[in-house]
């Protein structure tokens, strides 16, 4: 039984995540207490309860302390099953961090699966289902597995109500990911959501990007939403290269300007493009359970949060597999995964 001690690193809710993701692909149980004991609500919420109880299902796990505010869990994995899966939060709580508990057994599962999970889409204290799609899948996909996302119905924090589904094709073996340079720039573009809100919004964050970093009229849209359950406004930045595509992302909240949500979503944009590295932070953190389940793999990123060395060391208390981290220039950090020497 492996002990995790929630509060080490960051204390937030990755700890728990990646946990259950690399004891279902194990089949290591664990145990952990102090569960994001660094929060301002400590214990499981609604979506980490849910992320629990995917674990469980999917994984056919015994489980003890899985119940809402839980501070402490024991997690006994059995045998992973694909299969047609579906969860629902309950809340504004995130489908993609759920979804990221399962997809990396679900990826190499002995048959596929398609998994809908209902509640937050668009959160801001998680990835958007855009970065999802057009920055995370395509880099898993290069790796073997064959991963398709849809959303349904967008859902906006508070308010929640939407509906995501992916269909997974698994792989029994993953390919490397070398992703230490870009490639070409191809195309900047930018795309802004509003639901239940004006149509200005959009149109304003659009010219700070326009300006900021001078992105053709024509690669920027805003798009009024009418199915979503709640108000909610949402700006995409993407950057595509030849070998990766990154997404920047800013979140409307109420009294923030237009133009500051813009600028902060360029300013990260701009941070990335200035540094020469091939993928930025949020893109890493995410890309860390596939590089180490396929034993190898590296890409360059900016300066590591908290967050992204706390995830290694959870990774590294189920895998054996060496992870290191290291600054390469001023700008640059590069991370390699080999197999451990014989």
């Amino acid at each position: 039984m492996i002990t995790i001690d929630g509060a080490f690193g960051e204390g937030g809710g990755q700890i728990i995540r990646t946990s259950l993701a690399l004891s279902l692909v194990t089949g290591k149980p664990f145990s952990m207490d102090n569960i994001r004991a660094k929060r301002k609500r400590p214990g499981l919420l609604r979506q980490h309860l849910t992320a629990v109880n995917a674990a469980r299902e999917v994984g056919s796990a015994e489980v003890r302390g899985n119940q809402l505010g839980s501070r402490s869990v024991a997690f006994l994995p059995g045998a992973v099953k694909g299969g047609h899966y579906r969860f629902v939060i309950d809340s504004a709580g995130s489908c993609t961090l759920v979804l990221q508990t399962v997809l990396p057994a679900l990826m190499i599962a002995p048959e596929p699966s398609c998994v809908i999970i209902e509640g937050g889409t668009h959160n801001p204290f998680a990835p958007p289902f855009d970065f999802l799609e057009a920055a995370f899948v395509p880099l898993v996909n290069r790796m073997g597995p064959r991963i398709a996302v849809v959303l349904e119905r967008p859902g906006f924090y508070p308010e929640g109500g939407g509906r995501i589904c992916a269909t997974i094709e698994p792989s029994q073996t993953l390919s490397a990911l070398d992703l230490t340079e870009r490639g070409a720039l191809v195309r900047r573009s930018a795309r802004a959501l509003v639901s239940h809100l004006p149509k200005s919004i959009a149109d304003r964050e659009l010219r700070v990007v326009r300006k900021l970093l001078q992105v053709r009229r024509d690669a920027c849209e805003a798009v009024e939403l009418t199915d979503a359950a709640g108000p909610g406004n949402v700006l995409f930045i993407t950057i595509e290269h030849q070998r990766v595509t990154e997404v920047f992302t800013g979140f409307g909240q109420r009294g923030l300007p237009a133009e500051a949500v813009a600028n902060r979503a360029a300013r990260a944009a701009k941070e990335y493009l200035s540094s020469g590295a091939a993928v930025g932070p949020n893109l890493a953190d995410q890309l860390l359970i596939p590089l180490a389940l396929a034993g190898v793999g590296q890409f360059t990123t900016l300066a590591p949060s908290e967050h992204m060395t706390t995830n290694i060391a959870v990774i590294k208390k189920f895998l054996d597999v060496p992870m290191d981290l290291r600054q390469i220039d001023a700008a640059q950090w590069q991370l390699c995964v080999s197999e451990p020497a014989a």
